[in-house]
C-alpha cells in the first residue's frame, strides 16, 4: 500500500473531529432567572411556535430538569418527569398546562428549584 493511501482515511476523519469538536466548543448557553448560566450541551430543545408566550422548551431527560422561555426569559424545574414533559410540549396551549401542572403557585410549585435540587452538574 502506498504512504498516499494510507494517508486517505485520515483527510476524512481530521475534518469530522474538528467539526465535533467546534459543535461542542460552541453549545449554546442561556441565562436562566434567578440561577445563571446553564449550558444546553445535554438538552434537546424545541421551539414552540404557538401564539402564547410560551417559545422554547429544553429538557434534560437523565437530570430530569427543563428549561422553558416565557417571552424572552428562561425559567427552570428540577425533578419534573418525561411524561410531564411530553404533555407540556404536546398541549394545545402550552401556558396553560405549565400554569396548571408545573409552574403551581406561591414558593412550592411541583417542580419548583428552590424546594427541588438542581442537578449537581448545572449547580453554580
Amino acid at each position: 500500500m502506498t504512504r498516499l493511501a494510507e494517508e486517505a482515511p485520515l483527510r476524512h476523519v481530521v475534518p469530522v473531529l474538528l467539526m465535533s469538536l467546534c459543535r461542542l466548543a460552541m453549545a449554546e448557553t442561556v441565562e436562566v432567572k434567578y440561577h445563571g448560566p446553564v449550558s444546553l450541551e445535554a438538552f434537546a430543545c424545541a421551539d414552540v411556535r404557538e401564539g402564547s408566550d410560551v417559545s422554547r422548551i429544553c429538557y434534560d431527560a437523565a437530570d430530569r430538569y427543563m428549561l422553558i422561555r416565557l417571552r424572552s426569559t428562561y425559567y427552570h424545574y428540577c425533578e419534573i418527569d418525561a411524561a410531564t414533559v411530553r404533555a407540556l410540549q404536546t398541549a394545545d396551549s402550552k401556558r396553560q398546562y405549565f400554569e396548571a401542572h408545573v409552574r403551581g403557585s406561591g414558593s412550592d410549585g411541583p417542580f419548583d428549584c428552590r424546594t427541588h435540587p438542581v442537578p449537581k452538574r448545572y449547580r453554580l
